[in-house]
């Protein structure tokens, strides 16, 4: 019997999100989300239930020709970075969801820690 990838995708979400269950209490988390064409990040507060901040390759500010290359998740990083200082937050947990720390992902993660963001 073999695991479809969705199904192997749902168990790394679930294993990436017990494991931020144990912090997330303290701090925010910056949560990513990516799609063929674009990528989103936004600044979740569990304990409220309200989200702080938000970026995407869909945004008015985006400057980037195309949402799905490693340069539109950098400025979304940066973006999201400068909207979360904005908002009072500095320290946050990355949730990366399913997806591996490459490519996007990991541009996105550095580019926020540049702007100002501690995880």
């Amino acid at each position: 019997m073999s695991i479809s990838s969705s199904q192997l995708a749902r168990r790394r979400a679930v294993r990436t999100r017990s494991k931020l269950r144990k912090v997330s209490t303290l701090r925010p988390r910056l949560s990513v989300f990516r799609s063929g064409r674009h990528i989103y990040a936004q600044i979740i507060d569990d304990t409220a239930g309200r989200t702080l901040a938000q970026a995407s390759s869909k945004d008015k500010d985006f400057k980037g020709a195309k949402g799905s290359n490693i340069e539109a998740a950098a400025e979304v990083g940066k973006l999201v970075a400068e909207r979360a200082t904005g908002a009072g937050v500095s320290d946050v947990v990355f949730d990366r969801g399913s997806y591996l720390f490459h490519g996007r992902v990991k541009a996105l993660a550095e580019a926020a820690r540049e702007g100002g963001l501690n995880f």
